[in-house]
């Protein structure tokens, strides 16, 4: 019988449980931030291919972050938060740069897939 309470117990709690995040997922879910925020500038004051760059390579990650099993809600908030403090400043290259190599060092065809959805044109 304590078996079954288990079994059911588990169903019940494990959607409210999430993966803890780890050094690198962290890092990832702060360039998910800046190309975020970056997406979000004017065309008129950052070239377009930048702004699709960034908003590609943001639904990527948020993609595999979520694939992760990361908790929705926090990274959302987590996201935001990077948003906010990053909001109204200029395109910092170097950072993109940074996260750049970082994410397709770390998520295998990250570089491929991000181009992917450039070239998609759905964004």
């Amino acid at each position: 019988m304590k078996k079954y309470i288990l079994i059911i117990l588990s169903f019940l709690i494990y959607p409210f449980c999430s993966v803890a995040e780890t050094k690198d997922q962290k890092q990832l879910i702060d360039c998910a931030g800046i190309y975020y925020a970056y997406s979000m500038i004017p065309q008129g004051q950052l070239e377009l291919d930048k702004i699709v760059h960034s908003i590609a390579a943001k639904k990527f990650l948020y993609s595999h972050l979520l694939k992760a099993e990361l908790n929705e809600d926090k990274l959302n908030k987590d996201l935001l938060a990077i948003v906010d403090e990053l909001y109204g400043q200029p395109y910092d290259g170097d950072k993109v740069k940074k996260c750049d190599d970082f994410v397709y060092k770390t998520i295998s065809n990250s570089k491929e897939e991000i181009l992917k959805i450039v070239n998609s044109g759905v964004y």
